[in-house]
């Protein structure tokens, strides 16, 4: 089952401006979390399949991928399986990293653009993630100034490249203090709970002590979506999960992610998906079958 968006407090180690993790092994993720948190991240996996849904954006891969994902920008863990070849290396780093520097040296300018087009989440082409790739995964192996340097370098060749895609072009940030963070985590951890039966809105709005009038006008204010769109969102995430992963039937589907009408789930799923809930499952079949 797909996990809350919850509020993820990242660390640094010491001396250092910006972590980098990675691995490489065969494995399947069976508890990746639904989150989001201040720093930007950069994640390059060379080889694998899994999944990709960040903000709005809803996508399965069957090779590499190069993604970089905003602040505050929700997204959910990526990969399923890795090959003996593939890597996944994940760069995080605060956005007030290179603060001014786009003002007092001109060439850091490209980049300040990127980070501010990351807010929407981008995903980086064939011809970019060959040229880029390597240099990611060499990160893991360099320290202090010396990975700086390289990360720089990186980062201005994203700032620069033109083989990218925006994945929400509406948008999808929580644009939110601690203390609102910490409401909206309430408010998904009782939608995770109760996304299978239906959700009043009272009863969300009194979990953050606030009237319905005022929980909409937050809600709405932090998402850039209604509540009920967002519980739509997330039941057809779900949806997605259970067409890959399991052999209900479609029908069983849509009452298991708590929509009471299947022509109302049809009509969410094609909405926020681009194809119909048997396509998607057409569509996934296809890709483990290559």
């Amino acid at each position: 089952m797909i996990k809350t968006p919850v509020l993820k407090k990242l660390n640094p180690g010491f001396g250092s401006s910006f972590m980098v993790r990675q691995h490489a092994d065969n494995r399947e993720i069976k508890n990746a979390l639904w989150h989001f948190h201040p720093e930007v991240e950069l994640v390059y996996i060379s080889e694998g399949r899994g999944k990709c849904h960040i903000g709005n954006y809803f996508s399965y891969f069957n090779h590499s991928q190069l993604l970089l994902i905003g602040s505050n920008l929700p997204h959910h863990g990526f990969v399923d399986r890795l090959t003996a070849r593939g890597k996944e290396t994940v760069i995080q780093f605060h956005p007030d990293f290179l603060e001014g520097l786009s003002v007092k040296i001109p060439e850091f300018s490209a980049v300040s653009n990127l980070l501010e087009r990351a807010k929407k989440g981008i995903v980086f082409g064939e011809n970019t993630k060959k040229s880029i790739g390597a240099k990611i995964e060499l990160l893991a192996e360099k320290e202090g100034f010396s990975r700086l340097l390289i990360f720089l370098e990186i980062l201005n060749d994203l700032a620069v490249s033109e083989d990218y895609l925006l994945l929400n072009v509406d948008g999808f940030v929580f644009e939110t203090s601690h203390k609102d963070s910490v409401k909206i985590d309430i408010v998904y951890k009782y939608m995770h709970k109760n996304f299978q039966k239906e959700i009043q809105l009272a009863d969300v709005a009194d979990k953050v002590s606030m009237t319905v009038p005022s929980f909409c006008r937050y809600f709405k204010k932090s998402t850039n979506k209604t509540f009920t769109e967002v519980l739509n969102e997330y039941r057809v995430v779900h949806a997605t999960k259970l067409l890959t992963e399991s052999q209900l039937s479609v029908t069983d589907i849509c009452f298991e992610c708590g929509f009471n009408s299947f022509s109302h789930f049809n009509k969410k799923f094609k909405l926020i998906t681009g194809k119909t809930a048997l396509q998607y499952r057409k569509g996934i079949k296809l890709i483990i079958s290559e």
